[in-house]
């Protein structure tokens, strides 16, 4: 058995104000890449423990002067021991190179060298480091947080690129996104009791995508809210990448009380991680492996749930005056998702459903692999920095397969929390499009929106279709349609909601000109039973929209509604206060 670790240790206190003000920020993260070689300055909290000038294991920067790596990394205490933090490259040049030896090792107390249960360590360095935009910390996962199975997840390392397969010269650090594995999944996987609490797994159950030997001790984190937050420490595993069995990781949230009682003061920053929508984790079963506990209401009411409707179409951020621009604003069209492949845009889509994102089918054609394909929402920018993104991993691609223009659904693995950036749009059910309503296109393509690639909005208006009229059909004023695009919504405003018309598709196969001056595409409601068959009950817009067959959706309390008499008001008051500052 070859022995793979990851694992982390996070921790928040009320002293831990500083840390949390710079903790998890890289700012050089612009661009992920799974599997591959990490940009430089990627993950700023990276550090390698070396012994004698050799590494050994990995850690992650906490906080000036301390490091949270695996207490399996330290049966012995190593001779020559030192930290190096700002390397990209184990041989050659790194001019951003720190380097600190340690003044103690805090091993776990419960720390099992057998069952690698608390597989934790915190190290000492010798003197502070400063911060720059290659050396900062991690922010840590507070013991409040939760990781349901599907969060995205990154781990990275200097360790092999596969059993017995050492890491090729120059020896860049490497990065490899892979999704949370529920824990009754992991203990049927490695059998059960072999996986406790105080651990967390992540792994394709293909394979093909782990931490192995060298990246002990290194850290595997999750992003919300703008900031990395580390979820793991590298501790075990079967062999590396091999299918059903996922790496193994200390789970932070487990010992933020005993990494407090050990730093005193400047306390790393903890923040909670906090999952959407439902844990499938709930239903797995296996020989052995006790039922999920149920709980007994211990008062004769019943417990009850508070829930909030759920309405399609609504644009808070969208202040209605469009036009002069190609360049979008944040939250602008929150249903906006971009369809990412190893970290790459390939195609747009939009949010429909609480779980579910629609698309082009042709998106897919040369891959309808869902686990390798991840779904970004919130997002504005293709490069720099969206603070209200959320990426999702894909569970399920479905096709309409039908004759002509096809569409897909992509089942997402948790819900988002609505916010004024994330928000599902109306679809056509059959809905009067009058000629000359003014509608919008939106998307990414390569070379737009300048350096940053920020979203663009293109105006375009309803025109007859002359003799190829149908129901099925809707023809628009030509708009610049590019291939990035594909996916992505034509979208029109009634009655104070957003409803898509059209899956845009590449201009070359679709989209096609009857004369210079129009565009003719399929209408959504063309997929009608498809979209039923396979969504359900359909998202319905707030009350001052007629529909005639969809109703709203309820969403657990931690939804947001789209509108707000409160939301309203502070607006208002806010915009007299600035007034009066300028009298």
């Amino acid at each position: 058995m070859e022995i793979i670790c990851f694992k982390m240790v996070c921790f928040c206190v009320s002293e831990s104000e500083s840390q949390l003000d710079v903790c998890g920020k890289a700012s050089l993260n612009t661009r992920i890449v799974g599997g591959q070689v990490a940009p430089v300055g990627s993950w700023p909290w990276q550090v390698s423990l070396q012994r004698s000038g050799s590494h050994f294991c990995g850690g992650s920067l906490i906080n000036s002067q301390w490091v949270l790596t695996a207490a399996h990394c330290f049966q012995t205490t190593p001779t020559g021991l030192t930290v190096n933090l700002g390397l990209q490259s184990l041989q050659g040049s790194n001019p951003n190179a720190v380097s600190r030896t340690v003044t103690q090792i805090i091993k776990h107390p419960n720390y099992n060298s057998q069952t690698f249960n608390n597989d934790v360590c915190l190290l000492q360095l010798s003197s502070p480091v400063n911060f720059n935009n290659y050396i900062s910390p991690v922010c840590l996962a507070a013991s409040d947080s939760i990781f349901y199975s599907g969060v995205n997840s990154w781990v990275t390392g200097w360790g092999s690129i596969g059993s017995g397969v050492p890491l090729p010269s120059p020896q860049n650090l490497m990065e490899v996104e892979v999704p949370v594995v529920g824990n009754r999944q992991c203990n049927c996987n490695y059998g059960v009791g072999r996986i406790t609490d105080n651990m967390i797994c992540a792994g394709l159950s293909a394979g093909g995508k782990d931490s192995c030997q060298g990246d002990s001790g290194g850290p595997m984190v999750s992003k919300q809210s703008g900031r990395w937050i580390q979820a793991g420490v590298v501790s075990f595993g079967e062999g590396c990448a091999l299918p059903n069995f996922p790496g193994v990781y200390a789970r932070v949230s487990q010992y933020q009380t005993w990494i407090n009682s050990k730093i005193s003061s400047n306390q790393p920053g903890f923040m909670t991680f906090t999952s959407t929508g439902t844990n499938s984790d709930l239903s797995v079963s296996c020989t052995g492996l006790p039922p999920v506990p149920t709980t007994t209401p211990t008062t004769t009411t019943p417990p009850t749930t508070t829930s909030k409707p759920i309405f399609c179409g609504q644009a808070p951020k969208n202040s209605g005056i469009l036009g002069g621009t190609s360049m979008a604003t944040a939250g602008s069209w929150p249903w906006m998702a971009s369809l990412q492949k190893n970290g790459s845009h390939v195609c747009g889509g939009t949010l429909v459903a609480l779980d579910s994102v629609l698309s082009n089918a042709n998106c897919f054609s040369s891959s309808p692999v869902a686990s390798e394909w991840t779904v970004v929402l919130g997002r504005l920018k293709l490069n720099g920095s969206n603070p209200f993104e959320v990426t999702l991993n894909v569970t399920n691609i479905t096709l309409s397969n039908t004759t002509g223009t096809n569409i897909a659904i992509l089942r997402l693995s948790a819900q988002p929390t609505l916010t004024d950036y994330i928000q599902p749009i109306c679809l056509d059910n059959g809905r009067t499009f009058a000629e000359g309503l003014a509608c919008w296109a939106a998307g990414w393509s390569p070379g737009r929106g300048g350096a940053e690639e920020v979203m663009q909005q293109f105006q375009t208006s309803v025109v007859n279709c002359g003799n190829s009229s149908s129901s099925e059909s809707i023809c628009t004023d030509v708009f610049a349609l590019q291939q990035g695009d594909s996916g992505g919504p034509l979208m029109c405003k009634q009655g104070g909601s957003w409803f898509q018309a059209v899956v845009l598709t590449d201009p070359s196969s679709s989209a096609r000109r009857r004369r210079s001056s129009v565009m003719t595409f399929t209408r959504v409601s063309t997929f009608d039973a498809f979209l039923t068959k396979t969504l359900g009950t359909l998202l319905s817009p707030a009350s001052n929209t007629t529909t005639t067959t969809s109703r709203p959706v309820s969403q657990s309390s931690g939804g947001h509604p789209a509108h707000s008499f409160i939301f309203v008001f502070f607006h208002l008051l806010s915009l007299t206060v600035c007034l009066q500052l300028f009298l």
